[in-house]
């Protein structure tokens, strides 16, 4: 059976006759057509045509010509001819699309015309790729909808969007998805992308193992979903839940990544931040020791130039100074030979040698050259004189001084001498006082032995002695601390002495020492006023427990008297 010719075909077959008209292909597709049920002949050359969104009507005024649509080829070598470069581009590109023929069930051989391509040809090969891309791909179609029929912004039609809506078939595609399971997914697809949504690893990890139970995990209802052998089909809005959950899970991740990397970035920062300090430190300073290496090498170097010069400058002022002298002096000695020996010298002397040797001439210009000398030596032995006085005037500052300073010294010395004095009168007068006290408890002892004595021959003959007196005791102890007063006394007054006399040597420039005398005598100064205030407290101290063991054995001789006085009247009795 013989596939039946469409519309296109029948179009395409009309361009080729050339009496064909707009009425005679209108008559055309009425005659081929007629049993379509998508085609509807109409009056005159009007036809109407059943689309799936609706029914088209169409007028054939212009069809013939508009796909006769061919440029002659005169016009393309025209073009191709031209000097500019873009008609010949167009010029090529026509040729070649003119000479390329077609491939597939477009093509039909017979003669030159076949290989013309009109516009009916071209949109059914157009066409004809388009499928079989669509066919080789996954097709995503976008619609486009026009919301006003004026073509303004801002302007939105309910009616005319609605109608397009329903035209273009999508409010059908709607109802029909949302009937069924429009949302597909292999197993494997869909574990990839939620599994790492569990809480808990799947003890089997095969894809559809963690598909159920991702489901199970987020409670999707079953009659939402169904399980295939291979696939997951779900309805309209389950996979938004999960898809906002995997967004929120994948931020969060994003977060602490970005969160550890930028702590990774800072610390890996700081630590390169602190190698960079400390390498440029170690630079910097190794760059700051050859700098004050080279500059240390340069100052020693004009120190050294520096000495030689002032070294040249002052021997040459030296010798200039010593010649001037010399000149200045031999001047002199020959002005006063002239003046002590007067004019007869020079006449005899010039008698004697008139015939040995010529006179001698003094130039005007050696004479003021002379002058000159005489004075800048003037000049310079007022300066040495003013300088003389100025150092005679500090001399006679520091005699004053030094004067001052022995005045201060004297007095000192005079009033440790005085304390010195005053302590060894006080040490003498205790010593002499401890002397009549021992001689009189000596004298006590001997009159106690006498009348013990006595007493054993008068009354009963026995050899009965006493206890000792404790007075000897208190005695002994008393001479050995004046005694250890007195060596302190002398040992002090002999290291404050030996102190006194060496800053004295230091502040006359006798001795070298690395001290302040002034600071020095006053700190000596203060430790002999602490111990002497200490000293005299001690010796007040001793004075008074001497005075108590005086009392002390007055009280005992007192008793003994009275009972030597009791005895006796006993006796005599």
């Amino acid at each position: 059976m013989q596939k039946p010719l469409g519309l296109l075909s029948l179009l395409d077959e009309e361009s080729t006759f050339p009496n064909g008209t707009d009425s005679s292909f209108a008559n055309k597709l009425k005659q081929h057509l007629k049993s379509n049920p998508c085609f509807r002949g109409e009056r005159e050359k009007a036809f109407t045509v059943s689309h799936f969104a609706g029914e088209v009507t169409y007028d054939t005024t212009g069809f013939l010509e508009k796909n006769r649509d061919l440029l002659h080829l005169d016009s393309i070598q025209l073009l191709s001819s031209c000097l500019c470069h873009l008609p010949r581009i167009f010029a090529s590109n026509m040729l070649n699309q003119s000479e390329k023929p077609m491939v597939g069930p477009l093509h039909k051989a017979g003669g030159a015309d076949s290989q013309k391509l009109s516009v009916a040809t071209k949109f059914k090969g157009q066409l004809f790729q388009l499928m079989q891309r669509l066919e080789s791909t996954t097709p995503h179609f976008i619609r486009c909808i026009k919301p006003n029929n004026l073509q303004s912004p801002g302007s939105y039609e309910q009616g005319l969007v609605l109608q397009q809506l329903r035209c273009c078939g999508v409010l059908e595609v709607v109802r029909i998805s949302r009937s069924g399971f429009p949302t597909r997914m292999s197993h494997q697809k869909f574990a990839r992308r939620y599994g790492f949504l569990l809480l808990e690893n799947v003890a089997s990890q095969d894809p559809l193992s963690v598909s159920v139970a991702i489901l199970h995990q987020f409670n999707i209802l079953p009659e939402m979903y169904q399980v295939g052998y291979t696939k997951l089909f779900f309805r309209t809005g389950q996979i938004g839940a999960l898809e906002d959950t995997r967004n929120r899970t994948l931020h969060g991740i994003l977060r602490v990544q970005s969160c550890f990397r930028g702590h990774q970035a800072r610390h890996h920062f700081k630590e390169l931040q602190r190698g960079i300090a400390t390498l440029q430190s170690f630079v910097r300073g190794e760059k700051t020791r050859k700098e004050y290496a080279v500059l240390l090498q340069r100052h020693r170097a004009a120190i050294t130039i520096q000495k030689q010069i002032k070294g040249r400058n002052g021997r040459k002022t030296f010798k200039e100074i010593s010649d001037a002298s010399v000149v200045i002096q031999s001047v002199i000695r020959g002005w006063l030979v002239r003046r002590c020996s007067g004019n007869t010298g020079l006449l005899k002397y010039g008698a004697s040698k008139g015939n040995d040797s010529d006179e001698v001439m003094v130039k005007a210009s050696f004479l003021a050259e002379l002058q000159r000398r005489v004075l800048r030596a003037e000049a310079a032995l007022r300066e040495k004189e003013e300088e003389n006085d100025i150092l005679h005037q500090r001399l006679q500052q520091y005699e004053s001084r030094w004067s001052e300073y022995e005045l201060k010294m004297k007095s000192m010395e005079e009033v440790w001498q005085k304390q010195m004095r005053s302590l060894q009168s006080s040490l003498s007068i205790a010593k002499k006082s401890l002397a009549v006290d021992d001689s009189e408890r000596n004298s006590d002892a001997s009159v106690n032995n006498a009348s013990d004595d006595r007493e054993y021959s008068w009354d009963t003959g026995t050899n009965h002695k006493g206890p000792e007196s404790n007075g000897l005791r208190p005695t002994s102890a008393g001479l050995s601390v004046i005694s250890r007063l007195a060596e302190e006394f002398q040992q002090r007054s002999q290291v404050f002495g030996d102190d006194a006399k060496f800053l004295v040597e230091v502040k006359s420039g006798q001795v070298e020492a690395n001290l302040n005398p002034d600071r020095e005598l006053r700190r000596l100064k203060q430790m002999f006023e602490t111990w002497k205030k200490d000293y005299a407290a001690r010796l007040r101290e001793t004075k008074v427990v001497l005075n108590k063991l005086g009392n002390e054995e007055g009280a005992l001789d007192r008793v003994k008297k009275k009972w030597w006085g009791r005895r006796n009247s006993t006796r005599y009795t």
